[in-house]
């Protein structure tokens, strides 16, 4: 059984938004050796951004993309070690919607400690400001690129809300946005809401839920924006 400690630090979603962050995670941090992160780089601006007196050489780093069987056999080294690691996203928390979640799974193997922070998930905000269903919802990730799939995929989740009274939420890579938008509002019922939640704790937040007939009277501009949608039919 391992002694470690990983703890899952949430980071901020929009650049210079610390104060969303609670001041007990910088406690978390002066107790890693180590870090897995999505970006090195960003990370490390991150930690510095919330701890200005961390020597960020003191700590080993290391960048967890998807996972790979080297980076998990050099987690699983530290953990062996009984060595505190920290598990950083790009945005938000790690392990919801992130690769993080392979390596939490592998410390629950061996035994270690997961300590999950509190800190800002776009995907709970945004459920949260929608006024929509938050009592059954599911979260379908990325939809389809292909728009004949993602087509079917839409009148597969509306039709789904509607017998389920279940809001769906998903997002797009932000450059495809306006696009997504846009066949949401050709597939989906007049009647079915739809809030969009675009860049989250910034200073341009936009958080509006109107009905789809209500949205195609006027479009938001979302190209290359933060975004998560949800839907109730």
């Amino acid at each position: 059984m391992s002694a470690a400690k990983v703890y899952l630090i949430p980071s901020t979603l929009a650049e210079g938004a610390t104060h969303t962050i609670p001041p007990y995670v910088v406690d978390a941090v002066k107790d890693c050796k180590v870090f897995f992160v999505e970006n090195e780089r960003t990370a490390r601006r991150y930690l510095k951004s919330v701890w200005k007196e961390i020597v960020i050489d003191n700590y080993k780093w290391f960048a967890i993309h998807k996972a790979e069987n080297e980076v998990k056999n050099q987690f699983n080294e530290f953990l062996k070690e009984g060595i505190n690691i920290g598990i950083i996203s790009e945005a938000g928390c790690p392990g919801v919607a992130d690769p993080g979640q392979i390596l939490t799974g592998i410390a629950h193997k061996t035994g270690a400690t997961v300590i999950p922070l509190v800190g800002p998930s776009s995907i709970l905000l945004a459920l949260m400001a929608s006024g929509l269903n938050g009592q059954q919802f599911q979260f379908a990730g990325y939809l389809p690129i292909d728009n004949g799939e993602r087509t079917k995929t839409l009148k597969h989740l509306e039709n789904e809300s509607l017998k389920k009274n279940c809001t769906q939420i998903f997002i797009e890579t932000p450059y495809r946005n306006n696009q997504l938008l846009e066949t949401i509002l050709k597939t989906c019922q007049p009647s079915t809401k739809l809030c969009i939640a675009a860049e989250l704790t910034s200073a341009n937040e936009l958080i509006v839920t109107k009905s789809i007939s209500d949205w195609k009277k006027s479009l938001p501009d979302l190209h290359k924006k933060p975004v998560v949608f949800l839907l109730l039919g």
